[in-house]
């Protein structure tokens, strides 16, 4: 292309450096001009000086000082092969190097060594490009001993965010404990907690002598608070490993206690297990469960709402069409208990339990209710799921209340409310369970499941015109409900008696199973 000057135009020729640098290719294929020969073992590469210390600060250090191979006919270069350093000097020729799976750590490595950083930068965006849970951690280390921060800071993401899969593979257990500490105690760890202690001892074991003495260490690393308290007590707390240690013992009892407790850990547990807040990776979501679409059908969509990303993204539906069920969040899954499950025009009260996974994003059936409920309410706190009243089986206001203990995976009866009402508010403080207000009443409506022909049946339901409390999806009911009932309960639960110390499992037990009226009622 042209460009016009004063006097005239200026011409440039786009192609001319390439046609240049394929000339000079040429001429060094030919062995014309070459002025110098680099060489690996016996191999042999005749070059020119100018060319290649024009294309490398390295070459151009070599032939224009006062090194004695600037005066040499021949240079060897060790801990290049043939095939490595034929590729390179073709680079230099041309600007072009093929790159594979066979040659990129070679390359890499002698592209370093001769600085050619265009040629590593592409090398590790290759490897980047190529990695996954089985090489990550060993890129890694190559990148440390090449200096490389963009492959180091992609395999590391690499191995944090996939770390299950990284835990599994056999590059974990050779690694030293500095670097192992430094995976483990990352605040941006993608993994159950669960999977962090396996990795642990996992690691240790692999060399019980030599590593025994950084057990200690390591296991401070694993936040133990957020570990499921089932898999604590089965797995951990009476780990024989653990229990030769009085540093680790020492850390598990305080743990326990965090764990099991229901008034929480006293002052001194806090000086000895500090706060430890969830990893990053944890993220808050909004979840839809359920609920009934404008056309008035229930559905079995699961919505899931990141705070991170601004966006919905539909998860695995529920097991089934369930109308008033309730949902409550424990130990990182989301529990949905009872329902009115509808299909193909009929309906059947439930007792069922289904358990859903976002790690793993799948339903489970989990441990049935005593008592099959809709309309109720729950709540969970600590290891304890409590679902509170409802609809039951013969239609009528349910004063009934049950616990779920997550740790047991059984269910039991608990103290009946003092009056059976609808949608009551429910809290929980101070390990005491609180329900504001409630409808002591209800109506029939029609329901429509369109499972099949858009079929109705009819159903119990309850509440005024708004929205679906469990569903969060807009619907309209009949505002012919009586007003709710204007008085606040509170159930008595577990009481620490007198003489047992703050958080100490002794005092953990239910002596006080019943509910009381407070002084306070809600004024219209």
């Amino acid at each position: 292309m042209d460009e016009e000057s004063p006097d005239g135009v200026v011409f440039k020729d786009h192609d001319f450096s390439s046609d240049l640098l394929r000339q000079l290719n040429g001429l060094r294929q030919s062995k014309f001009l070459t002025d110098v020969s680099i060489c690996s073992g016996a191999w042999e590469v005749p070059c020119h000086r100018n060319v290649l210390a024009s294309s490398s600060p390295y070459f151009k250090a070599m032939f224009c000082s006062h090194f004695r191979e600037s005066r040499e006919a021949k240079v060897q270069l060790k801990g290049i092969s043939a095939t490595t350093l034929e590729q390179v000097i073709t680079y230099a020729y041309t600007g072009e190097v093929h790159i594979s799976a066979a040659n990129v750590l070679p390359l890499m490595e002698a592209a370093a060594m001769l600085q050619y950083p265009r040629v590593f930068e592409a090398c590790s965006s290759y490897l980047q490009s190529q990695l996954d849970p089985s090489n990550c951690l060993g890129l890694v280390r190559l990148a440390e001993v090449l200096s490389c921060e963009s492959l180091k800071k992609k395999a590391r993401e690499v191995a944090l965010t996939r770390f299950p899969e990284v835990a599994a593979s056999a590059d974990l257990k050779e690694l030293c404990a500095v670097e192992l500490r430094g995976y483990l105690g990352d605040d941006r760890l993608c993994g159950e907690e669960e999977t962090v202690f396996e990795a642990l001892m996992a690691w240790v074991k692999h060399d019980l002598k030599a590593r025994w003495p950084y057990l200690q260490g390591l296991l401070e690393q694993v936040r133990l608070p957020y570990i499921h308290p089932a898999f604590f007590h089965h797995f951990i707390a009476n780990d024989a490993l653990l229990q030769s240690s009085p540093a680790c013992q020492a850390i598990l009892e305080v743990a326990g206690r965090q764990i099991f407790s229901s008034y929480g850990p006293s002052a001194q547990d806090c000086k000895l297990l500090w706060h430890i807040p969830p990893r990053s990776s944890y993220q808050d979501f909004l979840l839809l469960l359920g609920g009934r679409k404008d056309n008035q059908q229930t559905t079995r969509d699961v919505l899931l709402y990141s705070l991170q990303t601004g966006r919905w993204q539909s998860l695995a539906k529920l097991p089934a069409r369930l109308y008033k069920a309730s949902a409550v969040t424990l130990h990182r899954s989301v529990y949905v208990l009872g329902g009115m499950a509808v299909s193909e025009g009929k309906s059947l009260l439930s007792r069922g339990v289904y358990v859903f996974s976002l790690k793993l994003n799948q339903w489970r059936p989990g441990e049935p209710m005593l008592a099959a409920r809709y309309s109720h309410r729950s709540t969970s706190h600590r290891n304890f799921i409590f679902s509170i009243g409802g609809t039951g089986e013969g239609q009528e206001l349910l004063g009934s209340m049950e616990r779920y203990d997550s740790i047991r995976d059984v269910w039991e009866s608990m103290a009946d409310m003092p009056v059976a009402v609808l949608h009551p508010a429910v809290a929980v403080k101070d390990q005491r369970l609180y329900l504001f207000g409630g409808v002591p009443h209800f109506q029939k409506h029609v329901v429509q499941d369109g499972d099949k022909d858009d079929k109705e049946c009819v159903c119990p339901r309850s509440g005024v015109g708004g929205e679906d409390c469990h569903c969060g999806r807009l619907h309209k009911e009949d505002s012919c409900l009586r007003p709710s009932v204007q008085q606040i309960c509170q159930m008595c639960g577990h009481e620490r008696p007198k003489d047992a110390p703050r958080g100490h499992s002794d005092g953990e037990q239910a002596v006080c199973d019943r509910w009381a009226e407070t002084d306070h009622r809600l004024q219209h």
